[in-house]
């Protein structure tokens, strides 16, 4: 019993020291991945972390600075600013799950049909990404709003399509690329389905590239949704949008500036942790290494 209860301690020491190897050799992993495990904590956490309510407004405690009863300070309604942070990554976290979602389901499966067709659909479908290519990505955000009206929903579409053509020319170039290897060439050969070569064949092994892809979108899509509804076409008040939030504060930066200088904090470091993180999966899935 003793010899077993040694075996065992000796099993989770070699695992726990080859877990500290593995973070000491993918620092950017680690570090990417600590920085949103902590937004993620902090949105899934919030309701017993904050405070107070993000919507409770108390005019006699409007624009207080830090302090132990408010450690991020108050706004110009008197709703405590850290409580509305925290809730703000939850708002954050769905826009880049929906929009990166949305754009991955999209423009994968367009970008992998193209490469594989060739000829007429294949210079249609990238005439289409180039047009769309041909906007600045902020500004076609802009544009679809504006049609679509104000608002987070209206919001999520619009990043989502301008993504589209990232990933659907990525995994074009990767399906041109994969396409011409052996076992590929050796599936068409024997009379497999195209459906089934695009998903056994050719998306299995270019997924790694497009889950690059995606953390590094993700950090784009905070940016993008924070500057839309610092602008007033994302999400609307009283929803408490690091963005919107900013907004708010920019008429008091002179008396009051914790209420924009916690939200942009809050997007550095969750946009910082997703750029960390792709730099850190890029460098981990790239089969040169």
């Amino acid at each position: 019993m003793a010899a077993l209860e040694t075996g065992m301690e000796t099993v989770r020491r070699s695992w726990l020291v080859r877990s500290l190897r593995w973070v000491a050799s993918h620092r950017s992993i680690a570090l990417g991945g600590l920085l949103i495990g902590l937004i993620v904590l902090a949105a899934i956490f919030a309701p017993m972390i904050a405070p107070a309510d993000p919507y409770e407004q108390d005019l006699l405690a409007t624009m207080l600075p830090p302090s132990w009863g408010h450690p991020f300070g108050t706004d110009d309604s008197g709703r405590d600013i850290l409580s509305r942070v925290l809730y703000g990554a939850r708002i954050s976290l769905i826009e880049v799950v929906l929009a990166v979602g949305l754009a991955v389901i999209l423009g994968v499966p367009l970008g992998i049909l193209s490469g594989m067709s060739g000829h007429y659909l294949d210079q249609a479908i990238m005439w289409i990404m180039d047009i769309l290519f041909a906007f600045p990505g902020i500004v076609l955000a802009i544009l679809i709003v504006s049609v679509l009206g104000p608002g987070l929903v209206n919001l999520l579409i619009a990043i989502a399509i301008f993504s589209v053509p990232v990933y659907a020319r990525l995994s074009r170039n990767l399906t041109l690329g994969l396409k011409s290897q052996e076992y590929v060439e050796a599936a068409i050969s024997l009379g497999i389905s195209r459906r089934r070569i695009m998903t056994h064949y050719i998306l299995r092994n270019a997924i790694g590239p497009i889950i690059v892809q995606s953390t590094l979108t993700a950090g784009t899509v905070i940016l993008s949704a924070a500057s839309l509804s610092f602008l007033g076409l994302g999400a609307q008040p009283p929803l408490p949008e690091w963005g919107a939030m900013m907004s708010d504060g920019r008429n008091y930066l002179g008396l009051n500036i914790w209420m924009s200088l916690f939200p942009g904090l809050a997007i550095m470091i969750t946009v910082l942790g997703f750029n960390i993180l792709g730099d850190g999966l890029r460098d981990l899935l790239d089969p040169r290494k």
